[in-house]
């Protein structure tokens, strides 16, 4: 899969960089880049190949000195994510590092990132959404991590993020109670932030990104930073 770097065309905005038939889009609009996950056919699930785009994505938004914001989201209207594709992942022996570097990755992006959540986010898709600063979802949004279904194991920065933000007790029911949970009681429990019409959603999440755009960038990075240490 070709990929250009997110840096390409930082003044020209509104430019798609990759073509219609990729797996991962990005669009550059000035200071802020946004990540489509393109696999609609398939709930949107990641192959490896997806996931080291993805990587590849957020290291170069890490080094990207004009970049602000980063707006992540899924294609069409059925599913935001629905995680791993797993038997992809789980047939190569080294799958299971992929998502890890993804996840990490998406986490050491040093601006603002929004997880602009536009339907069912399953298993790796809430993975996305926690390793976001802030998510934003639309009314039929649904959220589940079937770790134990699937016979996996999530990650700890999932397990101690959704703990952090609901509770012991709503993300035992989660993970150990198989729990599927609603946009408005995700709102309830902190495990979102914003509520959205499905076609107000890009603005909602663009208007998050105001001042961070307006930013300068090195302090931008540095508040961001404190607040990361703030939650460890």
């Amino acid at each position: 899969m070709a990929l250009a770097h997110p840096d390409a065309g930082a003044h020209g905005a509104g430019v798609l960089f990759m073509t219609e038939d990729s797996l991962i889009l990005t669009r550059r609009e000035d200071a802020c880049l946004t990540v489509t996950i393109n696999r609609p056919g398939k709930a949107n699930s990641l192959t490896t190949d997806m996931l080291t785009a993805l990587r590849d994505i957020f290291r170069g938004a890490a080094s990207d000195e004009d970049l602000r914001a980063v707006i992540l989201t899924g294609a069409g209207e059925r599913v935001f994510c629905a995680g791993a594709d797993l038997k992809t992942l789980y047939d190569e022996q080294d799958g299971p590092d992929h998502w890890d570097e993804m996840a990490a990755a998406l986490r050491a992006v040093p601006v603002l990132t929004v997880a602009a959540i536009n339907g069912p986010c399953i298993g790796g898709g809430l993975t996305l959404a926690l390793g976001c600063d802030i998510r934003v979802c639309v009314h039929e949004a649904r959220f589940s991590y079937p770790v134990l279904k699937n016979n996996v194991l999530p990650g700890q920065y999932d397990v101690d993020k959704l703990q952090a933000l609901t509770g012991p007790g709503r993300s035992a029911a989660i993970l150990l109670g198989g729990d599927v949970v609603s946009a408005e009681v995700a709102a309830a429990w902190g495990l979102v932030d914003r509520l959205a019409p499905r076609e107000a959603l890009g603005d909602t999440c663009r208007s998050l990104c105001a001042t961070a755009l307006a930013a300068e960038g090195a302090h931008l990075k540095t508040l961001k930073s404190m607040l990361r240490g703030a939650a460890s």
